[in-house]
């Protein structure tokens, strides 16, 4: 009964060890994504707005063109 007392403590023992280190990469695996999503909303806006930018700039070419043309 003792030696099975052992063994189960001592897979126990390395079960939690696992465990833990299986949670540790689950959170860094986590936060690495979070930090990728960021980073794609980031340049997502930054496109978003640069596409505004283009879109104004094209307004005024036409109103210019328009100009011209009268």
């Amino acid at each position: 009964m003792d030696g099975l007392i052992s063994v189960i403590n001592h897979n126990g023992f390395w079960l939690m060890v696992i465990a833990v280190v299986a949670v540790g990469g689950w959170f860094k695996y986590r936060e690495h994504e979070i930090r990728v999503q960021q980073d794609l909303r980031l340049h997502e806006m930054e496109h978003l707005q640069k596409m505004k930018e283009l879109e104004v700039e094209l307004e005024k070419a036409k109103a210019a063109q328009t100009a011209q043309k009268v």
